[in-house]
């Protein structure tokens, strides 16, 4: 290991020689023993394979941007429960300071996605897609598709939900809701509405709420 990772591992972290980790190459995970530790290099030795974990499901977030400190939240969970895929939407009541600073934020993000793998020792990392208009990233979703909705009429999630599907496409939108311009380019895109109940709740909330819902479900 070299660089800002070993860097930490040894001058931060203080890593001594016989300390395990667990080590992957985005493929596989090991079981690893430190042999020697340099000021920028880190040396290992594997001591045996072990499991890795990812979800059955292959499931594609899409997520509104929101406020940075709730959004990040939401994509450390939504990490640990397994997505494939995260595509950041530039909703239209998104605020627009959050979208003009977003893609400042991308490498940012991506350290959280691996961090957040790393305690939950998934084997490879969630796709960061670039910022996208709901309407593009909704044409191009494939799978069982739904988007969460505050409608009052619409059916709750564990209703619609199939009984099987290798992959979903959850979208979920920010704290002002969805436009009806919105609801209607992902209707045509072949999404449907549901609903988590009778309670509002936030979007990083949301996120938990849906993707374990859909996990119990489909995974």
């Amino acid at each position: 290991m070299e660089g800002d990772a070993a860097h930490h591992l040894g001058r931060v972290l203080r890593a001594e020689p016989g300390q395990l980790y667990e080590l992957s190459d985005g493929k596989t995970a090991w079981l690893s023993r430190i042999e020697k530790v340099a000021r920028d290099r880190v040396e290992f030795a594997l001591v045996e394979r072990i499991a890795g974990r990812e979800a059955t499901l292959h499931t594609t977030l899409l997520l509104a941007i929101v406020k940075f400190d709730s959004f990040e939240w939401a994509l450390e969970k939504a990490t640990e429960l397994g997505v494939r895929a995260i595509v950041p939407l530039a909703a239209a009541r998104s605020e627009k300071a959050l979208l003009h600073a977003a893609e400042k934020r991308a490498e940012r993000w991506r350290k959280i996605l691996l961090e957040a793998a790393q305690q939950s020792r998934r084997v490879s990392l969630p796709e960061l897609k670039p910022l996208e208009k709901p309407e593009d990233a909704f044409r191009r979703a494939d799978g069982f598709k739904v988007m969460l909705s505050e409608k009052a009429e619409v059916q709750l999630l564990k209703d619609i939900m199939p009984q099987q599907a290798r992959g979903a496409v959850l979208a979920i939108g920010p704290e002002g809701g969805w436009t009806e311009e919105e609801f209607a380019a992902a209707a045509g895109a072949g999404f449907q509405q549901a609903s988590l109940g009778q309670l509002i709740l936030r979007t990083e909330t949301a996120v938990v709420c849906a993707l374990s819902n859909l996990n119990y479900a489909l995974g």
